[in-house]
């Protein structure tokens, strides 16, 4: 199965994921977006966003079921896909080949996200760089917020705000890995 984390920039999907490897050690972490920083070494990116390439959203795909299929243990995906359509085409693949794809979305209020971003430090020793990964998810915190009203019907919703350890139990025992 797959467990994917969705939310905001600087909701905590990488932290909850930290904290689901460590109760789950044989599962295995798949970041989408190292496919995206993949395609980005290999084709332009326009508008900077790599999940607008359709390759993209098909390899997220494909190599998320290949590692079901080839190492038959949980997959923990924490992942900001807040477009519904490419929500739909990525998990529309998964079912399509019979993959259990457990879809979480941590809502946090948006003065919350600006927190969080402000106070993170991405790219440490590059100040620059450290500032424009910091800006980009500012300037999507208003589309991940209202994202919540148009998420696929089988998401689960949770309150991002909870400790880690509640947000864990929380989804183990949805997915039945508790």
């Amino acid at each position: 199965m797959i467990i994917w984390i969705n939310g905001a920039f600087g909701s905590g999907k990488t932290t909850l994921v930290t904290e689901l490897h460590r109760r789950l050690p044989d599962a295995l972490v798949f970041d989408p977006e190292y496919v995206g920083f993949l395609l980005r070494e290999i084709v332009e990116v326009p508008d900077g966003d790599f999940q607008n390439i359709p390759l993209w959203r098909k390899q997220v795909a494909s190599l998320a079921q290949g590692l079901v299929e080839e190492y038959g243990r949980p997959v923990l995906a924490p992942m900001t896909v807040v477009r519904r359509p490419y929500a739909d085409e990525i998990f529309g693949a998964l079912e399509k080949a019979g993959v259990p794809v457990h879809h979480f979305f941590l809502d946090v209020p948006a003065a919350v996200l600006e927190q969080r971003l402000h106070g993170r430090v991405v790219v440490p020793g590059d100040p620059e760089r450290d500032e424009a990964v910091r800006r980009w998810g500012k300037a999507r915190i208003a589309e991940c917020v209202a994202a919540v009203g148009s998420l696929r019907d089988d998401t689960v919703v949770l309150d991002g705000e909870l400790p880690t350890a509640e947000l864990a139990d929380l989804v183990l025992d949805r997915t039945g890995l508790d």
